[in-house]
């Protein structure tokens, strides 16, 4: 596997031949993240913006990356237009269009380039009052997809019980089915006990509609009173509990997990009523979709694979935790 540093280099380069289809002038590039994408922060004269080189097939094996980006962006326009939320403004370019492709160092990848978006994260020092904030952005969220109607076209991710557990996604470069086959015995016989539970819940679960679908503190800025929800690279139709288990899901081992709960469901619930009876199983669901995905990312990623045994036992203590035991 190349280092860290060396996919770095490659894909910076993309980036900066992605930035000549932009009406940027010459700016400092700075390196963001490195994970599902590459992020880079673009500084010149124009303001600030972020600059995502994409992962092939990371919306599903037979879907196109482009068409998944635009329609991405397409409802983050729409958003911006039904509703005072707060999310990230594509910028399009020089030819209109909402996406590049740009070819270096022995890379071809889909691009795409956002505005800058400032605020404070709360991933590490979350409060009730972030969860019942996120909450409330959610019902909003989830209202302006009810009244919206997509373009012809639009190709997004169904969040289904096909996609947590069998072989539809690509997680780095394995198919999902290759995911499940590496895990080790005592995580893959747990997530395939929750993977059985589902079945019928999830066939069942009455209000599904579009999500963002990894609306977790590490995806909202906080700024004054408001919160602005970025990364919306997950977004797709799926079940509405989820999205709030999401919001709660790396929270659960917490001490004060009780108080985050119950700020959530009362900020979502300003404008829309929720069941959340079932939101450990939902919490259970997003941990099997992280293992698999991490799994995935440490073959290609050094920093994942010096992580994957810890995050191997942080998933039995937190499907613990969610089956109560």
């Amino acid at each position: 596997m190349p280092s860290r540093r060396s996919q770095i280099g490659a894909l910076r380069k993309v980036a900066v031949t992605a930035l000549r289809d932009y009406p940027l002038p010459e700016g400092r590039l700075t390196f963001v993240t490195h994970g599902e994408n590459t992020t880079f922060r673009h500084d010149s004269p124009a303001g600030r913006h972020l600059v995502r080189v994409h992962r092939p097939q990371r919306h599903g094996q037979d879907v196109d990356t482009a068409s998944a980006i635009e329609s991405e962006i397409a409802w983050l326009r729409s958003i911006r237009a039904d509703t005072d939320l707060e999310v990230p403004e594509a910028l399009p370019a020089t030819d209109g269009s909402m996406t590049v492709s740009a070819a270096a160092a022995g890379q071809t990848r889909v691009c795409s380039v956002l505005r800058w978006m400032d605020g404070r994260m709360h991933e590490e020092s979350a409060r009730p009052v972030h969860l019942r904030r996120l909450g409330a952005a959610m019902a909003v969220l989830h209202d302006q997809a009810d009244a919206w109607t997509p373009p012809a076209g639009f190709t997004r991710i169904r969040w289904d019980h096909e996609t947590f557990f069998g072989d539809v996604m690509v997680y780095g470069e394995l198919s999902a089915a290759q995911c499940w086959s590496r895990l080790p015995a005592a995580v893959s016989a747990r997530f395939d006990a929750v993977a059985d539970r589902m079945a019928d819940v999830m066939a069942a679960e009455g209000d599904v509609g579009l999500i963002h679908a990894d609306l977790h503190l590490g995806n909202a800025l906080f700024q004054g009173g408001r919160v602005k929800l970025i990364d919306f690279d997950d977004c797709g139709t799926g079940p509405r509990l989820y999205e709030l288990a999401t919001g709660l899901w790396e929270l659960r081992l917490e001490p004060d997990y009780p108080a985050y709960l119950e700020a959530l469901r009362a900020g979502y619930e300003t404008r829309r009523t929720i069941d959340i009876d079932r939101i450990d199983d939902y919490i259970a669901v997003r941990q099997v979709g992280f293992g698999l995905w991490y799994t995935g990312m440490a073959g290609v990623n050094p920093a994942f694979a010096a992580r994957l045994d810890a995050v191997n036992d942080w998933s039995l203590e937190m499907l613990d935790a969610c089956e109560g035991a």
